[in-house]
């Protein structure tokens, strides 16, 4: 199918099932059946039913999570002028600024607050450009390996950066602390220029490579994957994919453009359709490595078949504002690393801790079974209801390219559950 067919083939219909290839997915607990001669229409005349209890209550929001992951934006600044920048060229709207030692100390304090033995937090960095705070970024990681060790707790670490500053030092340390560092690379040459420019309009892809190239090599505790943020200007994801592959990338994942604070650069439909028909072309490769044995970094069809075979079924889109918190240069919380400096998102401080009312206020209000039209979607518990920020902001310009995806994703799932289903024993690639 191509996406104009998915698109159509993925509408709701009904909101507790969905068909695709003699198959079913039931909403309630993401849980897959093959269908035997005559039973879907029992299945849609009621005639059948796969009953189980409520995986998810009616509006049942978590109550005082516990702060499991933080991102600090430790430097509210950047040396690009990506147009379709969420965080407006590094400044959220502000003036450019670091994030002081005592501020990110506080956070990571607060990070290991509840934490206990086995329990795993995950600190991340972003900015703005997070090296442009190199310090800062180096005291708090120490200081979460400290805390992590006296409290029997296991840290992680994460970060995103454009990758031109980055230096030898930097590759010693991220492996060394086995850091997941995503570099933003939307596209190859002079795709990725005219994207993401440096400030002063030249390109900036040859010094990302000439720069991530150490930690392309050294990565092993570290991990070095490559986000591509996915515009009307950067549809070609096959061989986007392939070239990053081959550069060293640990894996490769795209996301699109859906809002950005300009209006510059946003998918629309026919953009989505597009970026659909290249996204099944990179899943059918990943398809064909998996029988032949192969690996193939493609992360988005990498995580949607591991999360179908989970059984993934969840109330949000993800931790934002419940085990998730973003830490300004300032030190506000927010719900999540977009909402820095965005009154909808704030979420406390870094002195008082998470505001729970707003907290309680937050996850009453975003809860998937409160969205309309996601309540009467078969996709609800796959999807989540879609991202906070960018729902707040745009809207669901996206469902269509969601829903043709997950129908893409559950048929390779069900192929390749028949052809190599020793794969979804495996660790994830």
């Amino acid at each position: 199918m191509n996406a104009r067919e998915l698109f159509a083939a993925s509408a709701p219909v009904h909101p507790e099932m969905h068909f695709f290839d003699d198959h079913v997915l039931l909403a309630n607990g993401s849980r897959v059946y093959a269908l035997g001669e005559g039973a879907r229409a029992r299945l849609e005349s009621g005639d059948l039913e796969l009953a189980a209890p409520p995986y998810i209550g009616e509006h049942e929001a978590p109550v005082a999570p516990p702060l499991r992951a933080i991102s600090l934006a430790i430097a509210q600044k950047c040396n690009l002028g990506c147009t379709y920048c969420y965080a407006q060229q590094g400044e959220f709207g502000g003036t450019a600024k670091n994030m002081p030692a005592e501020v990110a100390l506080r956070a990571v304090e607060l990070l290991f607050r509840e934490a206990g033995r086995g329990d795993r937090v995950n600190l991340s960095f972003l900015g703005g450009e997070p090296l442009f705070n190199r310090p800062v970024l180096q005291a708090a990681t120490l200081r979460a390996r400290e805390l992590a060790r006296e409290r029997g707790a296991q840290a992680t670490f994460s970060i995103t950066t454009n990758g031109t500053l980055l230096r030898e030092e930097d590759a010693e340390f991220f492996e060394a602390h086995a850091f997941s560092v995503t570099v933003s690379v939307d596209g190859i040459g002079e795709v990725h220029d005219r994207l993401r420019p440096a400030k002063s309009g030249r390109g900036t892809f040859d010094a990302l490579v000439a720069r991530v190239t150490p930690l392309l090599q050294r990565q092993r505790a570290m991990q070095v994957s490559a986000r591509v943020t996915v515009t009307p200007h950067n549809l070609a994801l096959r061989e986007t994919l392939d070239a990053l592959i081959g550069l060293g990338f640990h894996s490769v994942g795209f996301s699109p453009m859906l809002r950005s604070p300009s209006g510059n650069d946003e998918l629309s439909h026919d953009d989505l359709a597009a970026m659909l028909d290249q996204m099944i072309d990179c899943g059918r490769e990943l398809e064909r490595a998996i029988v032949d044995g192969r690996r193939y970094p493609f992360a988005n069809g990498v995580n949607a078949l591991r999360e179908i075979h989970r059984g993934t079924h969840r109330p949000y889109p993800c931790g934002a504002g419940a085990g998730y918190a973003g830490v300004s240069a300032d030190g506000e919380l927010a719900a999540c690393h977009r909402f820095v400096g965005d009154a909808d998102g704030a979420m406390g401080d870094v002195a008082s801790g998470i505001d729970r009312a707003r907290q309680e206020a937050w996850l009453g209000e975003r809860h998937v079974h409160r969205q309309e039209p996601c309540n009467r979607c078969w996709a609800r518990y796959l999807c989540g209801g879609g991202c906070h920020h960018e729902v707040i902001r745009r809207g669901r310009p996206a469902c269509d390219y969601i829903r043709g995806w997950l129908h893409y994703s559950l048929g390779a799932y069900v192929r390749l559950l028949a052809q190599r289903p020793e794969w979804f024993g495996d660790e994830p690639s």
